[in-house]
């Protein structure tokens, strides 16, 4: 796998953003999602502390809860 493979990335504001990625440490495999910010206008994206990691494993119970929340939201949005 390619190190730091982004899948998804979503502004929050003009200086933040949500980047979803893929990453491998230590011979192990991650799903990232961080916070990124920038005081260049976007020339660099800087992690921040603010974010989540998840293992192989952990994927199928994030999917659950995800698809959950997506159920939830679309039948409050009716």
């Amino acid at each position: 796998m390619a190190d730091g493979k982004i899948l998804a990335t979503i502004e929050r504001s003009e200086t933040e953003q949500l980047q979803i990625s893929l990453s491998e440490y230590k011979g192990t495999n991650y799903l990232n999602m961080r916070i990124f910010f920038t005081t260049d206008g976007g020339a660099t994206w800087i992690p921040t502390k603010k974010g989540v990691t998840f293992t192989a494993e952990q994927l199928d119970l994030l999917t659950e809860a995800i698809e959950e929340a997506k159920q939830e939201l679309m039948a409050d949005a009716e």
